[in-house]
């Protein structure tokens, strides 16, 4: 069965199903559809949870013995695989097929996963899966629902915000789902009332960290290191999450990167940037106020050079994930020094 996430909530009180697979590239969104699950599992007897990352070298063995012995202090677990390519290779696929036909129903397998392309999909080991259970296939909020999900965020937490509240919060978090739920939790310690007006975010998000992100991805462009490296650390002192410093630099590298390659096909940079915008979603008009940071920026990465940072950034999200040992905040020192022109050393 296939389920967008809003629908999830209502599977739930119906029926726990034994299978889930959520999927996508939207943390916020994948985050509370595993929660909402574990939640009601938990509600439902299900007192412990195994968590496996998978990789290259995880022995799927250990997944099938387990969901053959149960606990003898649990009487139903949670089986969490998180998965990041969402291709669990030979072992893996046999490993689920041996799972599929015999599950227990003490156990609760839950896979968690990067978008799973259109192939995976069609591939028989999955459609097996998806058959028995549930799939949440979560995609990116666009630019033009972005007001909607931030009015019905507010709705869902007991306020109502005017149209004006609404549309200046949805500019400023320009997609980040995550940044849009910490702003909201803000605005609800301010409210006069249950209303939130256009005056209250004014106040609230003129100098928070959706500023401060984009202050340091504007000093990193900028080629000054050293205040590169204050931002980065007042980010850090003030309790700033890590996916949203990673979120704003990556959505810079992933912009120059798109300018470079244009610029390297022989388009102009006028051109360049309207067609990055339409793509990137960005104003084409802000853009091109930022235009000497952006060729600044260029100017001191080749696109090659610009993909290893995606790499690199792509390292530091698995580790805030949790699937590899990397210190996020070092990680993000050096990515956001690189994007600085720091050499490399």
């Amino acid at each position: 069965m296939k389920l967008k996430p809003e629908q999830l909530g209502a599977q739930l009180k119906r029926q726990l199903s034994s299978i889930y697979i959520v999927s996508g590239d939207e943390p916020l969104q994948i985050s509370e559809c595993c929660d909402a699950i574990r939640q009601e599992a938990r509600q439902r007897g299900f007192t412990e949870r195994h968590t496996y990352h998978i990789d290259n070298s995880f022995d799927w063995s250990e997944l099938l013995e387990t969901a053959n012995s149960l606990s003898l202090f649990a009487e139903k677990q949670i089986l969490e695989l998180r998965m990041p390519n969402g291709k669990p290779g030979d072992k893996g696929r046999k490993a689920l097929q041996e799972y599929l036909q015999n599950p227990s129903p003490d156990n609760l397998l839950l896979i968690i996963s990067d978008r799973i392309d259109a192939a995976t999909q069609k591939a028989k080991w999955f459609q097996q899966l998806e058959k028995a259970g549930v799939f949440i296939q979560v995609w990116p909020v666009e630019h033009r629902q972005l007001p909607g999900w931030v009015a019905h965020r507010f709705k869902m937490a007991g306020y109502e915000a005017s149209k004006d509240a609404v549309t200046l919060l949805a500019e400023r978090i320009e997609g980040n789902l995550l940044a849009a739920a910490q702003e909201i939790e803000k605005l609800k310690l301010l409210a006069n009332g249950t209303v939130i007006d256009v005056d209250t975010v004014r106040e609230v998000v003129s100098d928070n960290a959706r500023f401060d992100v984009f202050q340091l991805a504007d000093t990193a462009l900028q080629g000054d290191v050293r205040n590169t490296v204050r931002i980065l650390g007042g980010l850090r002192s003030e309790g700033i999450e890590p996916p949203i410093v990673l979120w704003a630099l990556a959505r810079e590298i992933r912009l120059l990167c798109h300018l470079s390659r244009l610029k390297s096909r022989g388009i102009s940079t006028e051109l360049a940037i309207d067609q990055a915008a339409r793509t990137h979603g960005f104003s084409p008009f802000m853009l091109k106020k930022r235009r000497g940071l952006l060729e600044k920026g260029m100017s001191r990465q080749s696109e090659r050079e610009l993909r290893q940072m995606l790499e690199h950034a792509g390292v530091i999200d698995q580790g805030i994930k949790g699937l590899n040992p990397a210190n996020e905040w070092d990680e993000l020192l050096s990515l956001s020094m690189t994007l600085a022109g720091a050499p490399v050393i």
